[in-house]
């Protein structure tokens, strides 16, 4: 069956099998325009222009939902930020309505804290994924570009305020852009930030299609050096680059590693050195090791 606004499956290692919903199908609707962004240059918007009627999402939810039984998580996401849809909190309410099994996800640019009415929306929802490239205000201005003047220190708070409320799964997500926020200072700022948040994950990763503007992403070792700056929670690293050389651990040496940052198992099945990986399996079975999930990634801890 076709779908307008229902798009999937879509397999993510990051929050498993999805079906999502574009709230802006017709045109790129952002009060942001990234400079990393894979869409077309827009003018930035403050509302989504030609928006869908929220009982026809619902019905081809429904549709789509029958059609695929075995989802993980419903995404509303957008050709651009999805929670400028003025209808959202009656969306999302009617799409608790619907799901089993499955959790709800939003896919923002974080400026949601903004806005009061997008805020009492996202309280309802599963999961709620933020970026937050930058915490130092002229690189965040820099990098994300939106139409009105945000105050990085008041958008982390109320980030903070959120998470506070908030009874799901709350994940961070930087995007790496090389010449703007790879230095050691950045990401000493952003942990700081991080830790006022509190988030359950944090997900790094850099450009890996072509953007509307010219820059350039870094590298998988780029990458893995400036995730040594965040220990305010779970590191994922989303590169498909693949590193030059993987690690290799002795079990005291992945004990020490584990305490201090959780590893993800993607990161352990494309990072580790065979040696390495048996020293975590016999620490799992030591029960040293422990397997937990994060908003759908299985990490591993002391």
């Amino acid at each position: 069956m076709a779908y307008k606004f229902i798009f999937g499956p879509v397999s993510s290692r990051r929050f498993g099998s999805s079906l999502g919903i574009d709230l802006s199908p017709d045109q790129k609707s952002c009060n942001f325009d990234c400079l990393y962004c894979e869409l077309k240059k827009a003018k930035t918007l403050r509302a989504i222009k030609n928006e869908p009627n929220s009982k026809v999402i619902i019905n081809e939810l429904k549709n789509a939902l029958n059609e695929f039984k075995d989802i993980d998580v419903i995404t509303l996401t957008a050709n651009g930020e999805p929670s400028l849809y003025s209808d959202l909190l009656n969306l999302i309410t009617q799409i608790n309505t619907l799901k089993t099994t499955q959790k709800s996800l939003i896919l923002s640019n974080g400026s949601a804290v903004l806005n009061p009415n997008a805020i009492e929306a996202l309280l309802n929802l599963d999961i709620v994924k933020f970026s937050l490239d930058s915490a130092i205000q002229k690189t965040f201005r820099k990098i994300d570009r939106s139409i009105d003047n945000i105050d990085v220190d008041k958008l982390v708070e109320l980030m903070s305020q959120f998470r506070s409320k908030f009874k799901g799964e709350l994940i961070m997500e930087i995007l790496v852009v090389a010449g703007y926020n790879d230095s050691d200072d950045e990401f000493i700022a952003l942990n700081r930030a991080f830790k006022k948040i509190l988030p359950n994950r944090i997900d790094i990763s850099t450009i890996d299609r072509p953007p509307a503007h010219n820059v350039r992403g870094v590298s998988s070792e780029t990458l893995h050096y400036l995730a040594t700056f965040i220990d305010a929670a779970p590191v994922s690293i989303a590169s498909r680059t693949p590193l030059k050389s993987k690690f290799d651990y002795s079990k005291d040496e992945l004990e020490k590693l584990l305490k201090l940052r959780p590893q993800s198992l993607y990161d352990i099945e494309n990072n580790f050195t065979t040696n390495a990986k048996i020293n975590l399996e016999t620490l799992i079975n030591e029960d040293k090791v422990i397997e937990c999930d994060l908003a759908g990634m299985k990490f591993y801890r002391i």
